[in-house]
């Protein structure tokens, strides 16, 4: 069984979207999906508005997995994002990923919190 990818999920849904949407989130975010983010918990339809507005916003980004695991059912990642904006403007962000697979591979649950980071102040492990 294939599992999915925090990072294979951004491309797709909003850095290089090549699917409609509906279809990309079904591709990685099973039916029953929660997520958190920085505190704040919202179930799969909030989550696929966020995204379709999120989407609207971003004219391209890049991810940059620094650390990934997978053990049974849990999920811990942590990468780095650069998007530009269709104003322009460029944001950088250090995200860590925690959560859980259902049993079809894809993401049951995430939990996520991030900070704004230069370029030069994001660090690989050794």
């Amino acid at each position: 069984m294939n599992h999915a990818r925090i990072s294979e999920a951004l491309r797709e849904l909003v850095f290089e979207p090549r699917l409609e949407l509906d279809e990309a989130l079904d591709k990685y975010y099973a039916p029953g999906y929660t997520h958190r983010s920085d505190g704040t918990s919202i179930d799969r339809a909030e989550f696929v508005e966020m995204v379709a507005g999120t989407r609207s916003r971003i004219v391209s980004g890049t991810v940059t997995v620094l650390d990934e695991l997978r053990d049974g059912s849990a999920y811990a990642e942590r990468h780095v994002f650069e998007i530009t904006m269709v104003d322009g403007s460029t944001h950088r962000r250090e995200v860590s990923v925690f959560g859980s697979f259902a049993e079809d591979g894809r993401f049951r649950e995430l939990s996520e919190t991030g900070f704004s980071v230069a370029p030069d102040q994001t660090r690989r492990p050794a």
